[in-house]
């Protein structure tokens, strides 16, 4: 695909290119939050992305583990147009049919419960925090309103759930944090039995921490976490921002280890690329909220709820789920193929199509090295390459991926 205005004029009669006029013009007008590659993207389909020249990219970003189903999937754009012309929004203080119908089908694929509908995964665990401590207050007492959570964990960027994340660097500069949370090393129990103390009314975790490094505990220790939490009735908060919709081979990552979760919090992929969050709670817990105490003026929206309920009917439809496992198993054999090629590639790691390759060279120069090869990937900690492709990408898919590392780690110095 050529792009029609590869060339603009600037303002001194010079000539510029397209792409670097809007990246000026960035520069000028938006908040300067990301630091970002020089690529002005115009087009997506399927797996691939192409930027105002014209060039094709494989993408194992997917938008932030956001664009599950791919870039322009027939169902999910017949859905949002056939939606865009009934209604896109109304307020909340009136009944839609969508939003209904994706909490029904939510719930009956997690646990009974209730939804609360929002725009995106920091407002789903800000409802969660609050109707913890609702509930915790309201029930057993004024002063347990605490939550642990854990070392490398990721839980937002409001002033709760930056405060909520175990990982400094997202918290200097904005002190005082909210108090009220405590964090822990993570997948370590003496830790936990220690933490908890009468005011202690929750725990909040991710099942693998995503944008922490791919990291996961094993399974004694969710059976441990469990127990603490029946014997102690706090309630178990489990963050399924980028694990949720199928990206670990399960619909959410709690099932793979037999986990019963009282609140459960979504958002990216749940609309493929629409922004929504939601928080799904036990009926007893959920039933704490009473009109007043929490709203999202945007959240839940037709539009929205439309293409969330579209997706998860695709998820089943298209036996999504099955394909991760497949794709998941079959990647990271190709992976650890490179690592016995490789030395310094140290650890493959992630469940399903959420992979982290650790590497003991830099990361960053690998993304941007196969960023000029057409390969979209990114990286955590400056050495974990994370793979968060569309969940239906296929073998041929990953075989062009993984040969595209191939060629740029054989420049890497061993």
């Amino acid at each position: 695909m050529k792009s029609q205005k590869l060339k603009v004029k600037s303002q001194n009669g010079g000539i510029l290119r397209i792409k670097d006029k809007i990246i000026k013009q960035e520069e000028k007008y938006i908040c300067q939050t990301y630091k970002r590659f020089p690529v002005v993207f115009e087009k997506g389909e399927g797996c691939y992305l192409w930027d105002s020249e014209g060039k094709k990219y494989l993408d194992l970003v997917a938008g932030l583990a956001v664009n599950a189903l791919g870039y322009a999937h027939p169902r999910v754009v017949k859905a949002i147009n056939r939606q865009a012309r009934r209604l896109i929004h109304t307020s909340n203080l009136y009944y839609t049919e969508p939003m209904v119908d994706l909490a029904k089908l939510l719930i009956k694929n997690s646990f009974r419960g209730k939804c609360f509908f929002c725009n995106s995964g920091a407002e789903a665990n800000e409802a969660a925090i609050k109707l913890t401590r609702l509930y915790s207050k309201t029930r057993f007492s004024p002063d347990r309103y605490e939550i642990i959570t854990f070392d490398n964990s990721f839980h937002g960027r409001t002033l709760a759930t930056v405060t909520a994340t175990g990982q400094k660097k997202y918290q200097e500069g904005f002190e005082p944090l909210m108090p009220g949370f405590v964090t822990i090393p993570f997948g370590n129990l003496p830790a936990l039995k220690a933490a908890v103390k009468p005011s202690t009314c929750a725990i909040m975790t991710e099942i693998i921490q995503a944008e922490g490094g791919i990291n996961e505990a094993d399974v004694s220790f969710w059976q441990g976490v469990r127990e603490i939490v029946k014997k102690e009735k706090m309630i178990l908060i489990v963050d399924e921002i980028q694990t949720g919709m199928g990206r670990t081979g399960k619909l959410f990552a709690y099932q793979h280890y037999g986990l019963e979760p009282d609140i459960i919090t979504l958002a990216k992929a749940l609309a493929n690329g629409l922004p929504i969050g939601a928080m799904i709670a036990r009926k007893k817990i959920a039933e704490t909220f009473k009109p007043g105490h929490h709203a999202s003026t945007f959240g839940g929206n037709p539009l929205v709820t439309q293409a969330a309920l579209t997706v998860l009917k695709t998820i089943y439809k298209e036996n999504i789920i099955e394909k991760v496992i497949s794709s998941g198993i079959y990647f990271q054999e190709k992976l650890s193929g490179l690592k016995n090629k490789y030395k310094f590639i140290a650890k493959i790691k992630g469940k399903g199509l959420l992979i982290g390759v650790e590497l003991t060279a830099d990361g960053q120069d690998v993304v941007q090295k196969c960023l000029e090869r057409g390969l979209i990937i990114n990286c955590l900690k400056n050495n974990v390459l994370r793979f968060v492709p569309p969940l239906i990408i296929t073998k041929e898919e990953i075989d062009a991926a993984v040969k595209i590392l191939d060629e740029v780690f054989s420049e890497i110095k061993q």
